[in-house]
């Protein structure tokens, strides 16, 4: 009979050992491999904030470990690579689970790059790096924020519960934004294949009429004194819903406006030099070019609207008064047709010209006027209160602050004019500013989420 196969004394031992760890409750070779490797991403790389700021953006970061719940994942900032404009104490992580909220605050303007780290069970960790950008301290900061994702906002109007679309200069995107909060857009829509533009229609003017909203292009050469046919635009996009749920379609665009102008001014004698304003190698933005900046329908009308120039000043030099052109059909002038113009309006707004004007359901307007050369705050802007009637002089209703970077060049909406304590709300173009102390211009910085325009709320009467 073969004797029973006893097992050697390493084997009984090593057994042994594994049922008294597993008694203990020690965690073994096995459960240990059970842990993988954490994960961090961010839900954008690059950051920009504001010293002094309410309501700056913030980015998500979401975590994960295999074998380990998520909210036993800790995320950190474990260092500042520029700690003068954000050490690691100044960024604030909130939230449990997958998916968490990092917000910095800026201590001064200018760069820093944040590592960020996810720590799991057993100590195994992953870092990522945040972009940060910040920018100097404005006047009221409490009332001020900041649309990113494009810096040159030149034309905005209401979309209802806060909400705010705002058309950018350097392309041909809408952007719908909560005006509330700083932030990127919650929704856009890119118009350049719509409008078959090659180059962007330097949308400058902008007025709704119920569901529609009318765009006008600057329909001036550009800086260069070059011509560019895209700039002779004048656009519709219909709006359906409204606020956060704003929706928006295209609708159909015209191309003569800037040459209907032209010929109508020579057939007037040549009153306020068009012809000559729009000759190459004519810059747009002199007291005697031709630039417009401002959309508004007459009193009353969905037919008839302003166009406010930004240049030229009648007469064309310090002092002039502002003009404002009526045309009586922009509706067809919206599809093609031929532009129909009243009796232009030339307004004394201090030697400022039109920057913007906007009419609320009353009738009452405020132009947003400023200088024709400026591009930043380096001359007065001020708002004007008007009735829209031809004759009647504009009452100056504030003057505003130019302490801070970018230019004035939006209203969004007009409160009532005839109530004092009114608020309106402004925004800036901020494509020629100076942002972040390295000397490169909002409009040229690499990333998106680094450029941006300021809005601003500001107390009439």
């Amino acid at each position: 009979m073969r004797p029973r196969s006893v097992p050697s004394p390493p084997a009984l031992w090593s057994a042994a050992a594994l049922v008294l760890v597993s008694a203990a409750g020690l965690a073994s070779p096995a459960q240990a491999a059970g842990y993988g490797t954490p994960t961090i991403k961010l839900s954008a790389a690059y950051l920009s904030g504001a010293v002094g700021a309410t309501g700056d953006p913030t980015v998500a970061v979401t975590v994960a470990q295999s074998g380990a719940d998520a909210s036993a994942l800790t995320v950190t900032a474990g260092r500042s690579s520029r700690t003068s404009v954000a050490d690691t104490t100044d960024v604030r992580v909130t939230g449990t689970g997958s998916t968490r909220a990092v917000a910095v605050t800026a201590r001064a303007q200018g760069y820093t790059d944040l590592t960020l780290r996810v720590t799991g069970p057993g100590g195994t960790t992953a870092t990522t790096t945040l972009h940060y950008a910040a920018s100097p301290a404005v006047r009221d900061p409490a009332g001020t924020r900041y649309t990113t994702g494009a810096s040159d906002a030149s034309a905005a109007v209401d979309a209802g519960d806060g909400y705010v679309l705002v058309a950018n200069d350097e392309d041909n995107t809408l952007r719908l934004y909560d005006g509330s909060a700083s932030g990127a857009p919650v929704r856009s829509w890119d118009l350049g294949d719509a409008l078959g533009a090659d180059k962007e229609v330097d949308v400058e003017g902008a007025a709704r009429v119920g569901d529609t909203v009318y765009w006008t292009g600057s329909l001036g050469n550009n800086k260069d004194g070059e011509y560019r046919a895209d700039r002779n635009t004048v656009f519709t996009t219909t709006l359906s819903g409204s606020g956060a749920a704003t929706s928006l379609a295209f609708g159909a665009a015209g191309h003569r406006l800037r040459d209907d102008l032209v010929a109508w001014d020579e057939a007037n004698g040549d009153r306020y030099g068009f012809a000559a304003a729009t000759a190459d190698g004519q810059a747009p933005k002199q007291a005697d070019g031709f630039n417009v900046e401002g959309l508004e329908f007459a009193p009353g009308s969905a037919t008839t609207a302003y166009l406010g120039f930004r240049a030229p000043l009648v007469p064309p030099r310090e002092g002039g008064k502002a003009l404002l052109v009526p045309v009586t059909d922009m509706d067809q002038v919206a599809r093609g047709g031929r532009a129909v113009f009243g009796t232009p309006v030339e307004l004394d707004l201090g030697g400022l010209s039109v920057r913007d004007l906007r009419r609320n359901d009353r009738g009452q307007y405020l132009i947003l006027a400023g200088s024709w050369a400026a591009e930043d705050n380096s001359a007065p802007y001020a708002l004007y209160a008007w009735d829209g009637v031809a004759g009647h002089r504009p009452v100056k209703a504030l003057d505003l602050p130019t302490a801070d970077a970018g230019g004035w060049e939006s209203v969004v909406s007009v409160p009532d004019l005839s109530v004092p304590g009114g608020r309106v709300q402004l925004i800036t173009d901020n494509g020629a500013a100076d942002l972040y102390g390295d000397g490169t211009a909002a409009k040229d910085l690499a990333h998106p989420e680094w450029r941006k325009s300021r809005t601003a709320w500001f107390t009439l009467g």
